[in-house]
């Protein structure tokens, strides 16, 4: 529900702005507003789908893979025109936006995966992480890239002469190779703690919710958090699917 709505918002502030020219044409310096708000437009999509499809509940049960499917190509689509984006991808904004499409990537692959492997608990766990990643890496964008504090030295916001948007740009290329390489390393600083919180939450839910598994035959075994998500453990819970949560 939060998504639906945080994507509602999103569109309607990238869409308020006069978008065409006199004679009717979309203006070409906010082509990007509309690129941002398609993106925003497929995740609401498949947040609505995915609520009917919750309160539909048709049979078989297959519904959830459409779920899946539809994550899928919300991610395609964010990948393609972050790739395609119609925004200069040569400055500090395009090395911020190549790294981001490597996010995108991992939560497409992990969202193709889960269609085959509905119950497998790392894929949806790696899944959650890279969605983690890709909002850290978001909200660190904006920040980094619109708050002249924060610039590069030899770079500064300034307004650039092809859009409305202040754009942050570099005096020279020592200057914008040296932020290129301070946002690689500003981007894997941020990849190291999401690995850390990955790994250390990881460990806490398998002591807390690892132990034995009731197997078929109702024979107690021995239970991986990564085989099924199957959380049978010590207090007995049932099987569950994270799509059911």
């Amino acid at each position: 529900m939060e998504g639906r709505d945080g994507c509602s918002i999103f569109s309607f502030t990238e869409l308020h702005r006069q978008l065409r020219d006199h004679d009717g044409a979309i203006l070409a310096i906010d082509l990007h507003h509309i690129e941002h708000a398609c993106i925003a437009m497929a995740f609401f999509l498949h947040a609505l789908f995915a609520i009917l499809l919750d309160k539909m509940q048709p049979k078989p049960k297959d519904y959830i893979h459409m779920g899946h499917f539809l994550a899928a190509l919300a991610f395609a689509q964010e990948l393609l025109l972050f790739h395609f984006h119609s925004t200069d991808h040569m400055d500090l904004e395009g090395q911020y936006h190549w790294l981001l499409q490597e996010v995108v990537l991992i939560c497409l692959v992990t969202t193709l995966l889960s269609i085959w492997m509905p119950k497998s608990f790392m894929v949806s766990y790696i899944r959650s992480l890279g969605v983690i990643l890709q909002g850290l890496w978001l909200v660190v964008m904006g920040f980094m890239l619109w708050t002249p504090s924060l610039a590069p030295k030899g770079c500064s916001l300034r307004k650039d002469h092809h859009a409305h948007d202040m754009v942050t740009k570099c005096r020279d290329q020592e200057s914008l190779d040296r932020g290129r390489a301070l946002v690689n390393i500003l981007f894997s600083c941020i990849l190291i703690g999401v690995m850390v919180f990955g790994v250390g939450l990881y460990l806490i839910l398998n002591r807390a919710l690892g132990g034995c598994e009731l197997r078929e035959d109702g024979v107690e075994g021995d239970c991986q958090m990564e085989d099924k998500q199957a959380f049978v453990c010590e207090k007995r819970f049932a099987p569950i699917d994270l799509e059911d949560l």
